[in-house]
C-alpha cells in the first residue's frame, strides 16, 4: 500500500489540494463543510472523467451484445483455435468493436481513483468542521454503519445495471460479482474513513445516472 502511495504521490497531493479548495469554496458560500466539499469534488472528478467512462461503457455494452455470436463461434470451432481466432477477429472488425477498447479508459482513470483514495484516507481535517450529518468525524468509520450499508447497496445497484444484457458465461460471472462485490465493499467500508466512503457512494450514484442515459441513448439508436 505504501508503495502505491509513493508512486501516485504527485496526484495524491493534487487531490488533497483539491479537497482543500472545495472546502474553501463551502466557506465562501457561508456553509463550511468537508462533507459537502467531498461530494462536490466527487461530482467534478466524475464529470471530468465522463468521456472516458462513456467510451468504456459503450465498449462493454457492445461486447455484451456480441456474446451470443461469440458463443456460436466458440462452439463451432472449439477444436480449431487458429480458425476461431481468425473468425473472432473478423467478427470484431465487422461489428466495429475493439475488445481492448474498454480497458484503456479504465487504466487512465485508475491513477485518479487511487489518488483520491489515499488523499481522503489520510486527509488532515480541521477538527472544527470534521463532523457531517450524523458522523462525528469524516476521518473515522461510521459508528452507526449507515455508510457501509449505503456503499454496499449502491455497489449492488451498479452491478445489477452493468450486468443487464450479459448472456452465457459472462452472465454467470456477472451474477457472482453482483453478490460478491457489494458484500466486499460493504465489509471494507466498516473500517474506512467516512469521507472516503461518501466519495464511493456519490461516485456510484453519479455513474448510475450516467449509465442510465448512455444505455437509453444506445437503445434509441437501434
Amino acid at each position: 500500500m505504501e508503495f502505491l502511495s509513493s508512486i501516485f504521490h504527485p496526484i495524491v497531493e493534487l487531490m488533497t489540494t483539491l479537497v482543500t479548495y472545495a472546502f474553501q469554496l463551502t466557506q465562501m458560500v457561508g456553509y463550511p463543510s468537508y462533507g459537502v466539499a467531498i461530494i462536490l469534488l466527487t461530482i467534478v472528478i466524475k464529470a471530468v472523467l465522463a468521456p472516458l467512462t462513456v467510451k468504456q461503457i459503450k465498449s462493454m455494452k457492445a461486447m455484451q451484445e456480441l456474446q451470443p455470436r461469440m458463443k456460436e463461434l466458440q462452439d463451432k470451432y472449439k477444436n480449431d483455435p487458429a480458425k476461431l481466432q481468425a473468425e473472432m477477429g473478423t467478427l470484431y472488425k465487422e461489428m466495429g468493436v475493439n475488445p481492448l477498447a474498454g480497458c484503456l479508459p479504465l487504466l487512465v482513470q485508475m491513477p485518479f481513483l487511487i489518488a483520491i483514495f489515499y488523499a481522503l484516507q489520510g486527509y488532515p481535517y480541521d477538527q472544527n468542521y470534521v463532523q457531517f450529518l450524523w458522523l462525528p468525524s469524516l476521518g473515522e468509520p461510521d459508528p452507526m454503519y449507515i455508510l457501509p450499508v449505503l456503499s454496499a447497496l449502491s455497489t449492488w445497484i451498479m452491478s445489477k445495471q452493468t450486468s443487464s444484457g450479459a448472456t452465457g458465461a459472462a452472465a454467470q460471472q456477472q451474477k457472482i460479482m453482483t453478490i460478491f462485490m457489494p458484500l466486499f465493499i460493504g465489509y471494507i467500508s466498516l473500517n474506512f474513513p467516512s469521507g472516503l466512503v461518501i466519495y464511493w457512494i456519490v461516485s456510484n450514484v453519479f455513474q448510475f445516472v450516467q449509465q442510465h442515459f448512455i444505455y437509453k441513448s444506445l437503445e434509441a439508436k437501434k
